[in-house]
């Protein structure tokens, strides 16, 4: 499948992989993050069950503060 990852052309094997797949295998870890699929806010706890397809547009953010 081919997707939009952070305005990105990416290319995966899968015809589709879970949110949490794509941010295991491209090393996301960091703990305060924003998530948007094709526009639409996706929930920490639906990383696992909201899958992302071929020509989805995925936004992956790393929250940052300081003072």
């Amino acid at each position: 499948m081919r997707i939009s990852l952070n305005n990105n052309n990416e290319e995966f094997s899968a015809d589709s992989m879970s949110i949490s797949q794509i941010m295991e295998l491209k090393k996301f870890t960091f703990k305060m993050l924003v998530v948007k699929l094709n526009g639409n806010l996706v929930r920490k706890e639906d990383y696992a069950s909201t899958f992302v397809k071929d020509g989805d547009d995925l936004i992956i953010l790393h929250l940052i503060s300081g003072g």
